[in-house]
């Protein structure tokens, strides 16, 4: 199984610190203790290779040695994070799961158990199991319409773990059932990096577990990062050892990059960039306040049609389970992110599906945010399109403060302000106030569902 070479990792490094949970330190060799631990489990469960296995847990030492086995044991791991505890049901559906594996959020095992009268028959898994591979099934974020199931050969796309990087000590602060998240606890684990787990997921708990436990990565979305910014928490604590910043999932707005660049002189600010049907690419930004970014490395190609990036990857997902194939016939992936190119640079302008249509004219939400962001009191900004008899749609932005004031009062500063910067049908038609929290999806991304 391609899990050996994680395995051999492991003994080497036996004695060093793999995971902090709760403020509590594990070895690799508790790591090894555990994963041998979960595999008796699945084993007197009735699991088998190429059993669909839903891992209901988060990061923690039994989540991981969990997710470890299970991958190693060949099963199909469907992993469920708490922060979409609503859609489990759907996904356990939509992924025909055969049996569920919980483990507690404060790391207590639960248990593993068969789910009566299911039988995953998919024709992808089929190919899967023939190959003896394990698999991988991560989820869409789904914000308009059925969330789509895709489906990883589990020995593509954890191959490019076995090539050594830097050891540098992680934060887990993306999600267990994301691709970033999984690609943050791959690539540290594989190298012998300790993974640090926050007790909870804000600013001030994630910055005291850089300072606590000496973090030198911090991979998190922006909306997260601009969050940081506003609440001040970095300067409550020592932050010295922190080395790198990554950032992807949507895009940076510039402003909090130049803040952010600011706030950290001494830090190197790295825009990434994965798909979840993909995995995450090899990155390299300009300049740490620019948003131009060279993506791919060894096992990735790129291409621009039509204004849209188009990438060609060796660990690209199987297929879909429950959606069409969105690969081209000469077997690109079709991103739908619109781009600008410049030479071996890209700047990511957002998702094709999130464009305004103003009358014929295309608006970009990134753009129309990233200026609403530059005016006093605004915490953060979601602009979303608005249908209009005349024009099809207006812009809407919905922004939260940092100080109360009175709404209409905000939208002429924040029109105003426009005016100066954007095109007049860039302008917002309407501008809404909404708690912060609103304004992000519960995979950190910003929320833009069309207003009907």
């Amino acid at each position: 199984m391609i899990t050996r070479f994680l395995l051999d990792v492991f003994r080497a490094h036996a004695r060093e610190e793999a995971i902090v949970f709760q403020n509590r330190s594990s070895t690799f060799g508790d790591l090894l203790a555990g994963i041998a631990a979960a595999d008796a489990a699945h084993r007197t469960a009735g699991l088998s290779p190429g059993a669909v296995v839903a891992l209901e847990a988060d990061f923690s030492p039994r989540g991981i040695a969990h997710l470890l086995a299970l991958l190693g044991g060949g099963a199909i791991v469907v992993p469920l994070a708490p922060a979409s505890a609503a859609r489990h049901d759907e996904f356990r559906r939509i992924a025909q799961v055969e049996y569920r594996v919980v483990v507690a959020p404060n790391d207590a095992a639960v248990g593993a158990e068969r789910i009566a009268g299911t039988n995953a028959s998919h024709g992808l898994y089929d190919t899967l199991r023939a190959l003896g591979h394990p698999g991988l099934v991560l989820f869409t974020s789904g914000s308009s319409g059925e969330p789509k199931a895709a489906l990883h050969d589990g020995d593509r796309l954890l191959a490019k773990y076995r090539t050594p990087r830097h050891r540098l000590r992680t934060i887990l602060f993306l999600l267990f059932d994301h691709i970033g998240g999984f690609d943050t606890l791959l690539q540290a684990l594989s190298n012998a990096c300790a993974v640090i787990i926050p007790v909870a997921r804000d600013p001030e708990s994630v910055c005291a577990a850089i300072a606590r436990h000496r973090a030198e990565v911090l991979p998190a979305a922006p909306s997260f990062l601009g969050l940081l910014l506003l609440s001040g928490a970095a300067g409550r604590h020592d932050l010295s050892s922190l080395r790198y910043v990554t950032y992807g999932a949507e895009v940076m707005p510039l402003r909090t990059l130049e803040r952010l660049a600011a706030a950290f002189p001494g830090v190197t600010l790295l825009q990434k960039y994965g798909l979840t049907e993909l995995g995450t690419m090899r990155s390299r930004s300009s300049a740490n306040n620019s948003l131009w970014v060279k993506i791919g490395g060894e096992g990735f190609a790129t291409r621009v049609r039509d204004g849209l990036l188009e990438i060609q990857a060796t660990s690209s997902m199987l297929g879909y389970l429950n959606a069409p194939s969105p690969f081209t016939d000469d077997g690109w992936f079709m991103t739908g992110d619109a781009v600008e190119q410049d030479g071996e640079f890209y700047r990511i302008l957002g998702r094709a599906s999130d464009l305004i249509n103003v009358g014929g004219r295309k608006v970009y939400p990134a753009e129309v945010e990233a200026v609403v962001a530059e005016v006093p009191n605004v915490a953060d900004v979601a602009v979303v399109g608005e249908a209009h008899p005349f024009t099809g749609q207006v812009v809407v932005a919905r922004v939260a403060l940092a100080q109360d004031e009175d709404a209409r009062a905000l939208e002429r500063r924040v029109r105003e302000h426009c005016k100066g910067r954007l095109a007049p049908y860039m302008v917002p038609a309407k501008v809404m106030v909404v708690p912060i929290d609103e304004l992000v999806t519960a995979r950190d991304k910003k929320a833009r569902r069309a207003a009907p």
